[in-house]
């Protein structure tokens, strides 16, 4: 069986939790005996491993999509000056920017990258679906997410083969953007839902909330949680000395850094705690930096600067070490995610996480039993500094639970049965 994985690239500037689940699943497809192409949109697609992309084109080279955006002559421009505008040097360049332009003003490209072969962005769809139906025949059809729905119906007619969709915190995206685009773009993904043979989501929670917002049939929608590889993973000490709380996260206030900060101000002045170290990791860009300056003036001012970290490398040769150190990790998410990887990599080093009570973080710490849901950050946190032994109570369960159902080989045998059922 041939399988195109079709995703967004990624620069490689902060923990991007869709770029791992795909990178880590292709890898693991391969190693399972699967033919496996990564097909990269926008920019070359960075992995936390091996290589995946191998000499695949970049399609859809981010500086070409602007452009076409923007500029209606840049939709018909001959080839030549489109192999130029993807250049790597060109997409690298571009890859420095990932990350630093918000969702808010991108409605309008959205909207017509949802349209597909209707959209301005025409001619890349089908320079996509022609290479396909010239290079690769596959069987299955994967794109990483519904952002990407517009390609589903020309790889339909053309290929004639299933397409596969996953879920996976699109809404935050498409939330952001500013009206009217956000409804249009919902709409967009809505009318084209018939065009998806199967959807995968990443957890129960998600895939609840998606057939509600998208009128998805739920049985169209499949569960397959997130996994990772659990080569290198250590128990944590857990020694508590000093104790220290982590966070795994691209760094911003968005995804709650401050809140966490905030807390570690408090969990300070407890007696028993004054020791307490905190160290953050997970690569920031744009304003990003702006956050982690004002927290670090915020510390600085309380005389707590040193007993802070904020480490900018979180690639996993640097990630793997930075979990063994902690004693709890907290990423404070109050709107919740449709999965949160870190804290399953956190669980596989033995460290116990403590969650909002928001999206599918209750359904991973209930079904790993390696964490705590709170209702009151700094009590929670508390709890679980104050009592090593419950610690490493909730850290050897939540250990055991991921190399036992949440390593990616147990998500690749998933997704190879739904591959099956769609290629019959």
């Amino acid at each position: 069986m041939k399988v195109v994985h079709i995703v967004p690239g990624s620069g490689g500037t902060f923990y991007c939790q869709n770029c791992m689940r795909d990178s880590a699943l292709v890898q693991a497809l391969r190693r399972a005996g699967e033919d496996v192409v990564m097909v990269p949109m926008y920019l070359p697609m960075f992995t936390d491993g091996d290589p995946v992309q191998g000499d695949t084109p970049v399609f859809f080279g981010g500086i070409n999509v602007w452009l076409q955006q923007q500029v209606p002559f840049f939709r018909k421009t001959p080839r030549w000056l489109d192999r130029w505008l993807d250049s790597k040097w060109m997409l690298k360049r571009a890859a420095a920017m990932e990350g630093t332009t918000s969702a808010s003003g991108l409605g309008a490209m959205t909207l017509s990258m949802l349209e597909g072969t209707e959209g301005n962005q025409r001619k890349e769809v089908e320079r996509l679906v022609e290479w396909l139906a010239e290079h690769e025949k596959p069987d299955v059809v994967h794109i990483s997410n519904a952002l990407l729905i517009g390609l589903a119906a020309e790889i339909k007619a053309v290929l004639e083969v299933p397409v596969v969709c996953s879920l996976q915190d699109e809404d935050g995206w498409l939330d952001e953007i500013n009206p009217p685009y956000n409804q249009q773009c919902w709409d967009a993904i809505s009318a084209r839902v018939g065009d998806v043979d199967r959807f995968v989501a990443v957890s129960g929670w998600f895939a609840d909330r998606m057939a509600r917002r998208l009128s998805i049939p739920r049985d169209r929608i499949d569960v397959v949680h997130i996994g990772i590889d659990l080569e290198g993973f250590e128990q944590a000490s857990l020694d508590f000395n000093p104790p220290v709380l982590g966070y795994l996260s691209r760094m911003n206030s968005t995804l709650g850094l401050d809140k966490l900060v905030d807390a570690f101000i408090e969990l300070k002045k407890i007696h028993g705690l004054e020791n307490l170290k905190l160290r953050a990791t997970g690569g920031l860009v744009g304003d990003d930096r702006k956050c982690v300056s004002s927290l670090r003036k915020k510390l600085a001012k309380l005389g707590l600067e040193p007993d802070a970290e904020f480490i900018e490398d979180f690639s996993r040769e640097h990630r793997l070490p930075f979990l063994k150190s902690l004693s709890v990790m907290c990423v404070p998410v109050e709107q919740g995610e449709a999965f949160g990887t870190y804290i399953i990599e956190a669980m596989a080093a033995g460290v116990p996480v403590v969650q909002p009570d928001a999206g599918a973080f209750p359904e991973l710490v209930e079904a790993t039993g390696g964490g705590l849901i709170y209702g009151d950050l700094v009590g929670t946190l508390r709890e679980v500094l104050s009592n090593p032994d419950l610690a490493r109570q909730l850290g050897r369960r939540g250990r055991e639970s991921v190399v036992e159902r949440f390593g990616v080989d147990t998500m690749v045998q998933n997704m190879i049965a739904v591959y099956g059922e769609l290629a019959k």
